[in-house]
This record gives structure tokens, C-alpha cells and sequence, in this order.
């Protein structure tokens, strides 16, 4: 049953399509399971891949199996063995009419996947009963993700109330793939303890890797070139999703699978809403536009927010409310380092907060109002437990930080929002934070957010990418 299938991965030549993302070299991913296997002692993980799509899309592994091995192919099982410290991968066998008549080559069963993937073994999925049958007979304990799967442009919190709701509706009633697969697993082992993984695996993600630190990097520089092409391309008249269009058109120019999230563009009093992404509404002269959107870069996200006019000149009033905001929100990235917590983040910024209210020029009470409420709001947080925003990795809304302090290593955003309640109007921009060993790198420090460097940008309309197709039939 253990035997490994004779060879099926059929040498391709040099023009046919990889059958592996090689995101990382095989040694990143046997690194990890390395950590697993000295977390889970005797035990054995056991990770599902994600099943077929169900229509004609691209497939896209979820986090947790994509973090351990980067095997993009439906219904593949991975088993990390803490006992034997080998890794045996489960993959469908060789399909060769889907092969030669549509799809092109997989990746199949064989010694030369196993070599691929840096595994011990690549077996044909359908022994994995058995194999799971036997490893039950020798008493074994088994780890396994008890969350549900995360896909593209979703976060952990999204598909868990999906099947919550599933769940306990009574004309539903189904339940996740991951919690039937751990009843078939207790069916088949009844003796065995079945625990949770993700906690293991969260654990090692919160830290990001210099490998995945490099892919993170370019999932932001996409992200800020869609929104400087953004920039260029906006007028009055546009609808707020050609504007998405523009960022996408540069995402899918630079490789990204898709986005992170759904578009968040909101002019004039939709910027009220942290996540309004209906997108319909049409661009007025003397609103601003707030942008938020970005891509998935080879299963690692990116999330990054600018606000600019959308005529291309602030006026005076818009000045006033955005140069106060920007101020207040760069004293918060002005104050953070490694080796402090939050709370010591919050209350170091809201000193230079005060500071810069004392002598800021305001000319509307309005503005003034809702940058006290702004400050009042992170003075509060200063004296409980104050929070900074969200990690970013896998997932836009990534894995919680483990560790009190910040560690070099943790990527996250802020992205903290001033509102003008009697305007219905909002303020917010993001950055992706990257904490090292001596401070904070701003991956996204490049976007422009000054105002004289969002207007210059706005004028060069002769580099925007889309100026090519400004010619076409609708465009004016």
C-alpha cells in the first residue's frame, strides 16, 4: 500500500506550462513542516488541499496547506509525520484526456514530484485510507486544522461564519468540510486524540519569513502602482469602478492571481463607510476619493489606502482636513519600534498627537472637532488595551501577533479613520508596516501622500498606464 507509484510526471519540454508555483525553493517549505514535527511530537498532521472549483476558474490552495508545501492541485492530502519525521503527499492520479485535450499537465503521483516538492513520498490519493488506517493501528494521535479553509480575497473570519451559519440554519444545516473530516477521522481511529493545528501553524505565520517578506514587498509595490495609476486616470464623470479598473488592469500586469478584497472606492460622502464597495457612483468635481485595494500576489496579500481629490487640486478647505489627518496618523507610525507593545506604541504617538493639535491652524470647527474626537479616541486606548490594526500575510486580515511586544519580522497595517459626522464624511489611509530589528519599515512609503506629490502625480496624466485606451469608444 506504501508503495510509491511508478513514475507518471511526464517530462514536459521547455515551452509547456509549469506544473509547480515554485513561490519557494522546496527547502522554505521543508522548514516549516520541520517546526511542525517539533510541535507535535509523536502525533501526525494531517492538512487537506482545497477541492475543484466549480465552474471554469482557477484554482487557488487555501493558507494552511499552501504554507507547508505551495501544491496547488484539487483534493491533495499532505501527512507530516512526527514520529518518522517524513512527509508524504496525496495527489490524483494522472488524468490523461483532461491533460492533453484541455488543461495541460498536473501534477501527479511519482517519484519525480516527491523530488519536486522536496517530500519523502507522492502517493496516488486513493491509498490515503489505508494509509490513514494503518497509522490508526499503531495508536497514532492526529493534529488538523479545525478551522474552516481560507481562499482568495477572504480571511479567517469570513468562511467560519459562512459554515457557522450553514450550520445552524435550519433549512441548511451542513457543516464544513474540516468538521466532517475530522468525524470520518474519529470514525476510522476512535482511540486517537484529534487536535487543532491551525494553533501550531498561526503560531509560526505571525513572523513573517525574508522570503515571504520579498513576495509581500512586491504584493505592496503592485498595490501602490494600481493606486498611483488610479491617481492619473481619475476626473470628474468616472464611475468609482473604472477606477478599479485601473488598479486591476496593473495587478494582472504584474502577475497577482487577483485581489486581496473587493474594491474599496468610495467618493465624496461614501468615504464615510470603512467598507463601502458597491462602486457605482460617479466622481464630482471638489470631492475627494478614497482608495483602498489591492492584490494577491502569489497567495500573500497586500492592503494600502490613499485619499486624493478627485479634480486633482485640493482646495483649501480639503487641505485643512487632510493635512491635519495626515499629521495624526503619521505620529502613530512615527512611534513605532520592536520591543514595545501596543499600548506604549499609542501612548507615545498620542504625545506627538497633542503636539501637533497645539499648533495646527484650523479654520473650521468642524475639521477641529473631529481631529479631537481622533485623538480623544487613541488617548483612550492608551489607557486600556490599545491596538494598532491588522497583521497582513496569507490573508489580508492575517493570523493575530503572538507576542506582547512588537518583533522585528511582523507585518501589519494601520489604517485608522477621522470622520466628520455632520458632513458624513471619512478620512483614512493605510500602510503596510514592516517591523525590524532597529524600527519600521513603510513598504508602501512610496505612494505618494503628500499633497504637492499627489497633485504632480495627478497632472502626468501622458505616463498613466491607461492612457493607451483613452482613444477608445466611451472614453473621453
Amino acid at each position: 500500500m506504501r508503495k510509491v507509484l511508478a513514475l507518471v510526471l511526464i517530462a514536459l519540454p521547455l515551452a509547456a506550462q509549469p506544473v509547480f508555483t515554485n513561490v519557494f525553493p522546496p527547502e522554505e517549505f521543508a522548514a516549516r513542516r520541520a517546526k511542525v514535527m517539533s510541535q507535535i511530537g509523536d502525533s501526525v498532521a494531517i492538512l487537506l488541499g482545497t477541492t475543484e472549483t466549480p465552474g471554469e476558474t482557477p484554482l487557488r490552495q487555501n493558507s494552511q496547506f499552501h504554507y507547508l508545501c505551495g501544491v496547488v492541485e484539487p483534493r491533495a492530502v499532505l501527512v507530516i509525520d512526527g514520529r518518522t519525521k517524513k512527509t508524504t503527499l496525496f495527489l490524483n492520479a494522472r488524468n490523461v484526456q483532461r491533460e492533453t485535450s484541455a488543461y495541460g499537465p498536473g501534477l501527479y503521483p511519482g517519484e519525480a514530484a516527491a523530488k519536486e516538492l522536496g517530500v519523502d513520498a507522492a502517493l496516488d490519493r486513493t491509498e490515503f485510507p489505508e494509509f490513514v488506517k494503518m497509522l490508526a493501528s499503531e495508536g497514532r494521535n492526529f493534529f488538523t486544522p479545525f478551522k474552516v479553509e481560507v481562499l482568495g480575497s477572504v480571511s479567517q473570519g469570513d468562511p467560519d461564519k459562512l459554515w457557522a451559519n450553514n450550520k445552524n440554519d435550519p433549512f441548511d444545516g451542513r457543516v464544513s468540510r474540516e468538521e466532517m473530516f475530522r468525524t470520518r477521522l474519529k470514525e476510522v481511529a476512535p482511540k486517537a486524540e484529534i487536535q487543532d493545528l491551525d494553533p501550531v501553524l498561526n503560531g509560526m505565520r505571525a513572523v513573517k519569513s525574508p522570503r515571504e517578506i520579498v513576495v509581500i514587498r512586491e504584493a505592496t509595490r503592485i498595490a501602490g502602482l494600481g493606486i498611483m495609476e488610479a491617481m492619473r486616470d481619475a476626473k470628474p464623470g468616472m464611475t468609482e469602478y473604472e477606477l478599479q479598473a485601473d488598479a486591476e488592469f496593473v495587478f494582472k500586469k504584474y502577475g497577482a492571481f487577483g485581489a486581496s478584497y473587493f474594491a474599496l472606492i468610495g467618493t465624496g460622502q461614501n468615504t464615510y463607510y470603512t467598507h463601502y464597495h458597491r462602486n457605482t457612483a460617479r466622481l464630482q468635481d471638489g470631492e475627494l476619493v478614497q482608495f483602498d485595494y489591492a492584490p494577491d500576489f502569489k497567495n500573500y496579500q497586500a492592503d494600502v489606502t490613499r485619499v486624493f481629490p478627485a479634480n486633482g487640486k485640493f482646495t483649501a478647505w480639503q487641505r485643512e482636513y487632510y493635512e491635519i489627518y495626515r499629521k495624526l496618523y503619521q505620529s502613530v507610525i512615527a512611534s513605532i519600534r520592536p520591543g514595545v507593545t501596543p499600548t506604549e506604541v499609542i501612548k507615545d504617538a498620542v504625545v506627538k498627537m497633542d503636539a501637533v493639535m497645539a499648533s495646527y491652524k484650523f479654520t473650521d470647527p468642524k475639521i477641529q472637532g473631529a481631529a479631537k474626537a481622533f485623538v480623544e479616541k487613541y488617548r483612550s486606548q492608551a489607557n486600556g488595551r490599545g491596538g494598532l490594526g491588522h497583521s497582513v500575510g496569507l490573508e489580508v486580515h492575517d493570523v493575530r501577533r503572538q507576542s506582547p511586544t512588537l518583533v522585528p519580522g511582523e507585518i501589519f497595517t494601520i489604517e485608522p479613520e477621522m470622520r466628520i459626522e455632520e458632513l458624513h464624511l471619512g478620512m483614512r489611509f493605510e500602510d503596510m508596516l514592516l517591523i525590524t530589528e532597529t524600527g519600521v519599515e513603510n513598504l508602501s512609503a512610496f505612494v505618494p501622500m503628500e499633497i504637492a506629490d499627489i497633485e504632480r502625480l495627478m497632472a502626468d496624466r501622458k505616463h498613466g498606464l491607461s492612457e493607451s485606451h483613452r482613444s477608445l469608444p466611451g472614453r473621453k
